[in-house]
C-alpha cells in the first residue's frame, strides 16, 4: 500500500485529500499542528470508510523538529503498515495573514517565511530517503502568486517561491522517479485566514467564470490525482484549481 504523508491534515483542504486518498486505497499520516481532536476526527471518518490512517503532530516552522518527525513517520510505516517507504508528500500546512506591505512586522514575515517556503524545502528534505522510486511530492501553493491580492504580499511572495522550488525538486529528484507538482488553489471555502465573510465570498465568486468560490474537495481531487497512477506522467507543473479566477 501507498502510505501519503500530508501536513495540516486536520482541517480544509489536508483533510479533504487526506479522505480522497484513503478511498483511493492509500494509507493516510497526516500532521496537525495545535488541533488533536480535529485530526482524531478526520482519523476516524477515514477508519469508518475502511481505511487506514494516522495522525502525528508537527510544527512546519519548527525545522529542528524534523529528524525526531522522520524517526516517528519510520516508525508509524512499520507498526501500522508494515512498510519502510512512503509513496507521497503533500506540504500542504499554512495560515494566511491580510496585512499591507506598509504595516508587515519582521515577526509576521518570518512565521509566514517559515511555515511556507523554509518548512516544506526542510521537511522534504527530512523525508526524502523515505520516499519510494515513482513517490510523487504535491506543494499546495495560490493563485495570489498569479493575480496580485492586496495584503497578503509575503504569502503570495513565499507561495511564489514554492512553485519555483517545486520545479527544482522535480529536477533533483527525477533520476530516482519522484516527480513533483504544485496545486495552486483560488478561493476556497476554508478556515484559513479566519475563512471568507459573506461580502468577501461574493466579490471573489463574481470573479471567478464559474461564479462561486470553490470547495476543499475540488482541491482534493486534483491533489489525489497527482499522487496516483493518473498523474504519473505530470511532472514540475503548477495546476490552478480556481474555477477561473481573474481570467
Amino acid at each position: 500500500m501507498s502510505v501519503i504523508v500530508i501536513t495540516g491534515g486536520s482541517r480544509g483542504i489536508g483533510a479533504s485529500t487526506a479522505e480522497h486518498i484513503a478511498r483511493r486505497g492509500m494509507g493516510v499520516i497526516l500532521t496537525y499542528n495545535a488541533s488533536p481532536h480535529a485530526a482524531a476526527t478526520v482519523v476516524a471518518r477515514i477508519e469508518h470508510a475502511g481505511g487506514k490512517a494516522v495522525a502525528l503532530k508537527l510544527d512546519v516552522a519548527d525545522v529542528g523538529s524534523f529528524e525526531a518527525f522522520r524517526q516517528s513517520v519510520v516508525l508509524t510505516l512499520r507498526e501500522t503498515w508494515d512498510t519502510a517507504t512512503l509513496g507521497g508528500l503533500v506540504n500542504n500546512a499554512g495560515y494566511g495573514l491580510f496585512n499591507s506591505l506598509a504595516t508587515v512586522t519582521e515577526a509576521q514575515f518570518d512565521g509566514l517565511l517559515n511555515v511556507h517556503l523554509k518548512g516544506p524545502f526542510f521537511l522534504t528534505q527530512a523525508l526524502l530517503p523515505l520516499l519510494a522510486e515513482n513517490a510523487s511530492i504535491v506543494n499546495v501553493t495560490s493563485a495570489t502568486t498569479r493575480v496580485a491580492t492586496a495584503g497578503v504580499a509575503p504569502y503570495a511572495a513565499f507561495k511564489g517561491g514554492l512553485e519555483v522550488l517545486t520545479r527544482y525538486m522535480a529536477k533533483e529528484f527525477g533520476e530516482r522517479r519522484i516527480r513533483a507538482n504544485a496545486v495552486s488553489p483560488g478561493a476556497i471555502r476554508t478556515e484559513l485566514g479566519g475563512g471568507l465573510s459573506d461580502e468577501f465570498e461574493a466579490m471573489l465568486a463574481a470573479q471567478t467564470a464559474l461564479g462561486s468560490v470553490g470547495e476543499p474537495q475540488d482541491v482534493a481531487r486534483v491533489i489525489a490525482m497527482l499522487l496516483s497512477e493518473e498523474g504519473a506522467w505530470i511532472n514540475a507543473q503548477t495546476l490552478e484549481v480556481a474555477g477561473g479566477y481573474t481570467i
